[in-house]
């Protein structure tokens, strides 16, 4: 009742309120507005937007225009992102819907994710190269790799039940990978001694680029985390680092 009585009162504080206003916590808008002050305002827009569902088509089993069309043909509209195997979706729907998901021809994976095997193999990688996924799970960028090139990929994550959906996800698509529980930043515990040919690094970050996805996040999220993630990270380049062979390439994402 008071709201209607006050509802343009109201409507007006919560528009002069940047927290109500784009839904994001205050320290979070302040930040944004240091660091990107012609930008701050367009990254929250963005932000409140529904995130596109994207897949990655199999390349061992097809393209992504190939798939485009198969979509079409189960009344599914798509467009693929000219030179990847990226497809966007005009309408999330149930995986249980996209042709082939149960048969490992295509998986859930946002384009931006989709960069990282790409860059990895971009100077060619030989047959049985040996790669290191240091954050593996849930296991999208791992997958990506295998279905890229032939290498030997070792998984690690230091959570037990995330990496049991790596392994899910291989069983899925009919790749495989050595996957081990293990925290990367301490290779005295897992490494063999033999150096990698590349090293994946998908660090612990503070997820602000994916609230579209997770919305919870960004109030779950506190500002004293940020120094807490930056020191894991360092930690992890510092202990990998040493691992990398001769003429090798970490990618740090």
């Amino acid at each position: 009742r008071r709201f209607l009585r006050e509802r343009e009162a109201l409507l007006a504080a919560i528009a002069a309120d940047p927290a109500a206003r784009f839904n994001h916590p205050r320290w979070w808008i302040e930040r944004l507005q240091r660091d990107w002050p012609a930008q701050w305002q367009q990254v929250l827009d963005t932000d409140q937007r529904r995130a596109p569902m994207t897949l990655r088509v199999n390349a061992r089993r097809s393209t992504a225009e190939a798939y485009v069309a198969r979509l079409a043909e189960a009344g599914l509209a798509a467009r693929a992102l000219a030179g990847t195997q990226a497809v966007v979706l005009a309408q999330p729907v149930p995986v249980t819907q996209l042709p082939g998901f149960a048969e490992g021809e295509v998986s859930v994976q946002d384009a931006a994710a989709q960069r990282a095997a790409p860059l990895l193999i971009a100077a060619g990688l030989r047959p049985g190269a040996r790669v290191l996924d240091a954050c593996a799970a849930p296991g999208g960028k791992t997958a990506h790799l295998l279905e890229r090139a032939d290498c030997a990929v070792l998984a690690l994550d230091k959570d037990a039940q995330r990496l049991h959906r790596v392994d899910d996800t291989l069983r899925r698509l009919g790749l495989q990978a050595q996957t081990l529980m293990a925290d990367a930043a301490r290779p005295a515990d897992w490494w063999d001694g033999q150096r990698f040919d590349r090293i994946l690094l998908d660090a612990p970050c503070s997820g602000s680029g994916i609230v579209r996805r997770h919305p919870d996040a960004r109030w779950l999220r506190r500002p004293t985390d940020l120094a807490g993630f930056a020191a894991a990270q360092g930690a992890l380049l510092d202990a990998l680092w040493p691992l990398l062979g001769a003429g090798g390439t970490l990618l740090y994402v």
